[in-house]
């Protein structure tokens, strides 16, 4: 997945909003006011190119795992390293799989909502 797939998808999750609170270059992406995702690009050492970046949330067992499993993948750069991963979007990790994790930190989040406030299908 690239940056501009990466946000794309972030926003279609449901009730999903997008904001800057960092700074015009840090994406941030919310559900019902509560962080699911954050995403930016840096640029790569030594080079003029730039790879994006994806801060996700995670259960604690599966971040270490999926360390474990792609190099690309770390514990959350300024973010709770037991809960949360970085996943450098440089083409290594899977795109279904970059699209399982975003949608694992959304509903990880979901589930910490008031059910109240939960986002739903349809309304009644």
């Amino acid at each position: 997945m690239d940056f501009q797939q990466c946000r794309d998808y972030c926003l279609m999750q449901l009730q999903s909003s997008e904001d800057f609170p960092f700074g015009p270059d840090i994406y941030v992406y919310k559900v019902v006011g509560k962080i699911f995702a954050i995403l930016s690009e840096n640029l790569v050492p030594g080079t003029p190119a730039k790879v994006a970046s994806l801060n996700l949330k995670c259960d604690p067992t599966e971040a270490l795992m999926l360390r474990q499993i792609f190099p690309a993948i770390t514990p959350g750069y300024h973010m709770n390293k037991q809960h949360w991963n970085t996943v450098l979007l440089d083409k290594s990790v899977p795109d279904n799989e970059v699209k399982r994790m975003i949608e694992q930190s959304y509903q990880l989040v979901v589930n910490t909502l008031p059910k109240a406030k939960r986002p739903r299908l349809s309304q009644p």
